[in-house]
């Protein structure tokens, strides 16, 4: 990659200067010096709460890296210190984020800022769903981030030029589908702009008169200076990147590609497992979920094979709502039955709500799922949904409430959020592996919680599970192997009941984004196996609530470091 190795000799001795300065002050070092700087690094990241967007330029990732190796040297010559302190998990974990970090800055990521339907360009919507104006210094500030956006646009347009320079790009059939969205984008009228979002939530103390006054000032500043941004990305996409995009799929075709889709493994998984490994786990699960999809299918009386059942749980329009209001209205039904039953499984609960809402057109075409709320903004949890959810099956509904919603990521992630003794990179770390592993876990929890209330919706809960045990083949077919994408979605339409327009999407998004799917079923099965040791080892004094407390309530970390965690808990259990 000729842009990496630019920057390789200054790397090294920038490096190697910050090696011994690191030293000379290792002795009245601290974690939590440590962790104040590396969490004063997030926050300027950080597009929700930051002044204003991540800067991703060259040379503002470049001094990153200085940081953060310096911050890793710093963390290696602090003294032992016990497994039961207080501090040695966030010693731990702070380790692991700083190594995947600096180890990730090789492949220079910047040169590809989004995926098959979110990215860059959605980043300022998110930050305005979550931004409340209290006060009208907070509707001045949103007006200055506003400002900042175009240019916010041309570093990503400068870094996507990087790219183009040295193959390092989405495929093509990729950037045709993120040219639809910026087009609708570009063309949505100023009023209806998302990010005029923020003057929907204005403090009733703030005179009528002056909350107009700043929505005006924000009306102007995206008629004048983001419209005009937003097209010239348009531009940019027609005339540059789809055509100069790459025509291969895999992450291996990219330059450096056997090591970056290796590292992509590792950081998505948190464990160093091989792509052979992922792919044996894969088919393994794909033929124990198809035995047990065949016995749930005779369950409901049906007598002919599983391709025959599935093409009729496609095609008859009693499995489906007939509008997304019914959708919406049947997944808070079963939301609200599952919080009831929350206390005779978890010990803690967390005080943050959650709801169902239906998705802004701008985010539309990412993934359907969890927004995270704030309990210090005083914005609830959000299950959101798209346009084209309720042409999902209604008997997946269960098994995909108990996943975005409760017991699965807002349950997860709120209690996470509210450990305040805890530091803030702690509270809101996304460790994939971890938060989309245990909310797969969820969904078969459902079965002991009674959340499945007919054969159908137990089939529905083993489909949607069959789905995950697919991406791991399919993620390996296509990044490693060299498999068409359109002929790994075979796995989906053959084996799940996904509708073949969401199959196809969900393809794309592997295709996108590799090795992210990898987390899913890695996760869950890692929390399935700790809690098979823990009733193993404790027997009739194992108390499920007590070891789903101990799973979640310090939050996320690395599979490895969980296995430990719950270990502690073990040992320290009286015999």
């Amino acid at each position: 990659m000729k842009q990496v190795s630019r920057y390789t000799g200054i790397w090294v001795i920038a490096l190697w200067s910050v090696l011994l300065s690191s030293a000379a002050a290792a002795r009245a070092d601290s974690i939590a010096a440590i962790v104040q700087k590396f969490e004063s690094m997030a926050t300027q990241l950080d597009s929700n709460n930051g002044p204003g967007w991540p800067d991703s330029r060259p040379e503002a990732v470049f001094d990153r890296l200085n940081t953060y190796q310096a911050l890793h040297n710093r963390l290696s010559a602090l003294p032992p210190i016990p497994d039961s302190s207080a501090e040695a998990e966030t010693r731990a974990l702070l380790d692991w984020r700083l190594n995947i970090l600096i180890e990730g800055a090789r492949f220079d990521e910047e040169r590809i800022p989004f995926d098959n339907g979110d990215g860059f360009f959605n980043t300022a919507n998110y930050a305005a769903a979550t931004t409340v104006i209290r006060t009208e210094r907070d509707g001045v500030d949103w007006i200055a981030r506003l400002e900042q956006l175009p240019g916010y646009y041309d570093i990503q347009i400068a870094n996507m030029r990087r790219g183009l320079a040295t193959g390092f790009t989405q495929p093509r059939v990729i950037a045709e589908g993120i040219l639809t969205i910026l087009r609708t984008a570009a063309d949505q009228p100023v009023e209806a702009s998302p990010l005029l979002s923020p003057f929907t939530r204005v403090s009733s103390s703030i005179p009528p008169a002056v909350s107009q006054a700043l929505r005006s000032r924000a009306v102007g500043v995206i008629a004048d200076r983001i419209k005009p941004a937003q097209i010239a990305l348009v531009r940019f996409f027609e005339t540059e990147y789809v055509p100069g995009a790459r025509l291969t799929t895999g992450a291996r075709s990219l330059p450096d590609g056997d090591a970056y889709y290796r590292y992509l493994i590792r950081r998505s998984t948190t464990l160093p497992l091989t792509p052979e490994e992922i792919e044996a786990v894969g088919r393994a699960e794909v033929a124990r979920l198809t035995r047990d999809m065949e016995e749930a299918m005779k369950a409901t009386g049906w007598r002919g094979s599983l391709t025959e059942f599935i093409a009729e749980l496609r095609s008859n329009p009693r499995f489906y709502a007939p509008d997304l209001q019914t959708y919406i209205e049947r997944g808070s039904e079963i939301g609200k039955r599952v919080d009831a039953m929350l206390p005779l499984w978890f010990g803690t609960l967390p005080r943050l709500t959650w709801g169902i809402r239906r998705k802004p057109l701008e985010t539309e075409a990412s993934s359907s799922g969890y927004d995270l709320g704030d309990p210090i903004k005083g914005i609830s949890g959000s299950v959101v949904v798209s346009s084209r959810s309720y042409r999902e099956p209604l008997f997946s509904l269960p098994s995909w409430i108990l996943h975005e919603g409760v017991p699965g990521h807002h349950l997860q992630i709120a209690l996470a959020q509210e450990r305040a003794d805890l530091p803030p990179f702690r509270r809101k770390d996304d460790i994939t592996a971890f938060v989309e592993g245990w909310a797969l876990y969820s969904e078969q929890l459902g079965e002991e919680m009674g959340v499945y209330r007919d054969p159908y919706e137990r089939f529905g809960r083993l489909a949607f599970n069959m789905w995950r045990a697919c991406r791991l083949v399919m993620d390996v077919g296509i990044h490693w192997q060299g498999q068409a994408p359109t002929d790994a979605e075979r796995c989906l339409l053959d084996r799940t009941t996904l509708p073949q327009t969401s199959a196809h999407y969900e393809t794309l998004r592997y295709t996108a984004w590799p090795a992210q799917a990898l987390a899913y079923k890695i996760g869950e099965l890692r929390f399935l196996a700790l809690r098979q040791r823990a009733q193993d080892r404790l027997g009739a004094r194992f108390d499920v609530r007590e070891f789903h407390d101990r799973l979640l309530d310090d939050g996320p970390v690395p599979l490895g470091m969980l296995d430990q965690r719950i270990e502690r808990w073990l040992e320290s259990r009286p015999h």
